[in-house]
């Protein structure tokens, strides 16, 4: 069993496929330049910009994500699904033959070997074929699943491989710095829109950080994922899009485009690259997917819960009161935490609003030692665990 939140949030629809993102800082001067410019004539004119500077900026701009674009693009890739298709209890009763199902997604290059970042939701349990399209149209069909997070992991990860190039060279994607990413900042995306437009381009800013959702399918299965510390943005995200990423202007991925908003326009959520960097680096050296694991279900601290439960602080993870809470034979287990727990930090790093248990843990390693700082009957204290690696789902 993984972490995870039992705190239930708004429904969200989940971006079902993939979408990608591209970036490059050749026109940055120009468009700061630009920008400049357009401010200092427009005081000087009063307060009015004239319309070729306005031009001006707009070109700039325009240049900037079509260089984005260029320099990206070929790091993002089409993925294309085929699954067992669900049993409804009808046809399990009957024993109906249920067929396959064609879904499709978007992924980006990390090796030039072929290793490939999606969402799970992309290439779900029961998948039994998956292929890439590159952004020049190759369909590579020798792809393999290495491996995905579990389904109740707050972080809705899978990595793909390409067994046969067929002689294409890989284009790695650059990997950003999330946590340099600012509200308001801009950020460009580009995906496999509703799955049949490829290396579609849209831009816009970082609308806000540190969200938590609860992501359901749109077909409407009821199926729900809790999605922690996730960036908000208003850049287009659509069926389709789901793996691909959200790149920064110097054209480095900071983000993974994962949900939407089924009932709203503009609100897309994308899994900030940090969270994903260790389990990256761990399949480019180990070939296999691990995912760190302590071992215990908690629900993040909130004011309303705090003065609820009468707790000391208002932000950490509260181990749950329950019996099974703390997973039997589990790091947490081993090194002694307790229901009724309350874990403050994790190697010095506070545990809130925008830095979730699961999420710091998820930048951790497998077999790394920690410290956590709990707060038990009232009294702080350090306790030292070595993280394993997750079950497989």
């Amino acid at each position: 069993m993984n972490e995870e939140t039992v705190a239930k949030k708004r429904s969200w629809r989940p971006s079902r496929r993939g979408l990608g993102l591209l970036g490059a800082g050749v026109f940055l001067l120009a468009s700061l330049a630009a920008g400049y410019t357009g401010s200092w004539i427009q005081n000087r004119n009063g307060g009015e910009l004239s319309t070729s500077t306005q031009k001006q900026v707009i070109s700039s701009e325009s240049n900037l994500i079509s260089q984005i674009a260029k320099d990206v693009g070929p790091s993002v890739v089409s993925v294309n699904v085929t699954s067992a298709a669900a049993a409804s209890a009808e046809d399990s009763f009957f024993g109906r033959s249920l067929g396959e199902a064609e879904s499709a997604g978007t992924g980006f290059i990390v090796s030039a070997d072929g290793v490939i970042v999606t969402n799970r939701h992309v290439v779900p349990a029961g998948t039994t074929k998956v292929n890439v399209v590159l952004s020049d149209g190759t369909k590579l069909t020798n792809v393999s699943v290495i491996g995905r997070t579990n389904d109740s992991d707050s972080l809705d990860i899978a990595f793909l491989k390409v067994n046969d190039k067929q002689g294409k060279t890989l284009t790695p994607a650059k990997l950003g710095d999330s946590s340099k990413m600012q509200v308001g900042d801009k950020v460009v995306a580009i995906g496999n829109a509703l799955g049949q437009f490829q290396n579609t381009v849209t831009s816009g800013i970082i609308s806000g950080y540190g969200r938590d959702v609860e992501a359901g399918d749109s077909s409407g299965s009821g199926v729900t994922e809790q999605l922690q510390d996730l960036f908000q943005t208003d850049a287009a995200i659509n069926q389709g899009n789901s793996g691909g990423p959200l790149v920064n202007i110097n054209g480095e991925v900071i983000g993974i485009n994962t949900a939407v908003a089924g009932d709203a326009q503009n609100i897309g959520f994308s899994i900030p690259i940090n969270d994903v960097t260790s389990m990256i680096k761990s399949v480019l050296a180990k070939g296999k997917l691990e995912r760190p694991y302590l071992g215990v279900r908690y629900i993040s601290i909130t004011d309303d819960y705090a003065t609820t439960k009468n707790l000391p602080t208002k932000r950490g993870a509260f181990v749950l009161d329950s019996a099974d809470s703390v997973v039997a034979g589990s790091p947490a287990a081993s090194a002694g935490i307790k229901p009724g727990d309350i874990i403050t930090k994790v190697n010095g790093k506070t545990i809130d609003e925008n830095n979730s248990l699961s999420t710091v843990l998820g930048r951790l390693s497998v077999d790394e030692k920690v410290t956590l700082t709990i707060i038990r009957d009232g009294k702080t204290q350090d306790i030292s665990v070595t993280l394993a690696a997750a079950p497989q789902s």
